[in-house]
């Protein structure tokens, strides 16, 4: 944990590990469709994985029933002890941020779910790129869970306004929320190592008990780095003004984009960039 400080990684990006528990049961899961869209876009045989802030591991899990040998890392060891309790024997972990994984070996897909806004941007895609092998494919998804009801969403920003504006977690290079290319698209299409960019959403909705809705809010980092007073004071503002059930959206943007090899990269920047589109 000293090293990830030293890092300068925010207090929210390893605040989870506290909550492990919780986070595994209360987050939602991954829908096999985004393994799908993933080894679709790959257009060739994964065999091995590396991922990014794997938590308890709900997207490892996904990958690793596909046969694939994933390499899951985390810098929180907490959430690789939960991990283990729910992935195949064979997943191999690493207790690492972003920053410190070893380049020493490639990989035919690297992906972070949920979690690539943690890392550090200065170098982000050339350590990206000297993870994933030539050719290879890099994936990123995530989204947060949004009440669907507006009435009920409003209720909500009032209960938790005393202590918090809000729990969201602003694009890491200032996109807008309605921009059609968001970010981590954004900076992939600058960048000089990645081409074919692509952007699709899976659209998820959901239906929750509150109390579950409550749970999954125990592990928003935002209200993680509350004190403990304000937290149980805002989780009992915001269970009050909840129904019975709510329904959630659980939209997932994915972000594709394949590590250049010999052939793309000839081609300049500019006209890999224009290769790129949405889905």
């Amino acid at each position: 944990m000293d090293r990830v400080r030293m890092l300068g990684m925010s207090g929210r990006a390893t605040s989870f590990g506290a909550v492990a528990e919780a986070y595994e049961r209360f987050r939602p899961g991954y829908p096999v469709e985004l393994a799908d869209l993933v080894l679709t876009y790959a257009g060739r045989p994964v065999r091995t994985a590396l991922e990014i802030g794997a938590g308890t591991g709900k997207a490892t899990r996904l990958f690793a029933e596909r046969g694939i040998a994933v390499t899951a890392t985390d810098p929180d060891g907490a959430m690789l002890a939960e991990l283990r309790k729910h992935v195949p024997a064979d997943v191999r972990t690493v207790q690492a941020a972003f920053e410190d994984v070893r380049a020493d070996e490639s990989y035919d897909l690297v992906y972070a779910a949920a979690a690539l806004h943690w890392t550090e941007p200065e170098r982000r895609w050339s350590r990206m790129a000297a993870l994933v092998a030539p050719g290879g494919t890099f994936a990123s998804c995530g989204g947060a869970l949004q009440l669907a009801d507006p009435a009920v969403r409003e209720a909500v920003r009032v209960a938790r306004a005393p202590f918090l504006a809000s729990d969201e977690i602003p694009s890491p290079d200032g996109t807008p929320p309605d921009q059609d290319l968001q970010w981590p698209g954004t900076e992939l299409r600058r960048s000089t190592w990645f081409v074919d960019v692509r952007q699709s959403v899976l659209e998820r909705r959901l239906t929750m008990d509150a109390d579950d809705y409550v749970g999954y809010l125990t592990t928003v980092s935002a209200y993680l780095e509350l004190p403990s007073p304000h937290q149980e004071q805002v989780f009992d503002a915001i269970r009050r003004v909840l129904p019975t059930t709510v329904e959630v959206v659980a939209d997932l943007t994915v972000h594709l984009a394949r590590r250049c090899d010999e052939r793309w990269c000839a081609e300049s920047p500019s006209a890999a960039g224009r290769r790129g589109g949405s889905s």
